[in-house]
């Protein structure tokens, strides 16, 4: 079977930038389980595993464009530090997450940290990079009834919701 959209497909991957390593899945011993079409995967990445089935492996180049976007002037924004869970230990340079009003999450740089508010780069800390990931896709499955509702891959043995 081929992945596409609405199959759910294990993948262990590796992404490097600029000939360094940034994230492996095998550092965690753990596959990722994506459900294609449904905006868990940068664009580039999802169109490239696209087609290709159980036990392929793929080298990827993704430009900016196809993955977190080009970086964007103006974006930083000042904010309360009650808004960051470990606010005192937040240095310029460092990435944390934020909690958003809809339930979601966003990554940010911080630039500066003050008294009382932190200042961030709202530009996702990957915008503007090419991305080079290695890819061994795993297993290609059609999605279930409930994956497609939920939006999300369940991945085997995971407790249901």
């Amino acid at each position: 079977m081929k992945a596409g959209k609405d199959k759910v497909v294990s993948l262990h991957y590796t992404l490097s930038v600029d000939g360094e390593q940034v994230e492996s899945s095998h550092d965690r011993d753990e596959q990722l389980w994506v459900l294609l079409g449904h905006g868990q995967l940068i664009p580039g990445l999802e169109k490239a595993i696209e087609e290709h089935g159980a036990g392929d492996s793929l080298q990827v180049e993704i430009a900016p464009v196809d993955g977190y976007g080009e970086r964007q002037e103006g974006q930083l924004q000042r904010m309360s530090k009650k808004y960051f869970p470990q606010a005192n230990r937040l240095k310029a340079g460092m990435v944390t997450v934020l909690q958003l009003k809809d339930g979601g999450q966003r990554a940010v740089t911080v630039h500066k940290v003050g008294m009382s508010a932190i200042d961030v780069d709202l530009n996702h800390p990957m915008a503007g990079k090419t991305l080079h990931f290695d890819v061994t896709i795993g297993e290609v499955r059609e999605a279930s009834e409930e994956e497609i509702k939920h939006g999300h891959a369940h991945a085997p043995g995971a407790e249901a919701h």
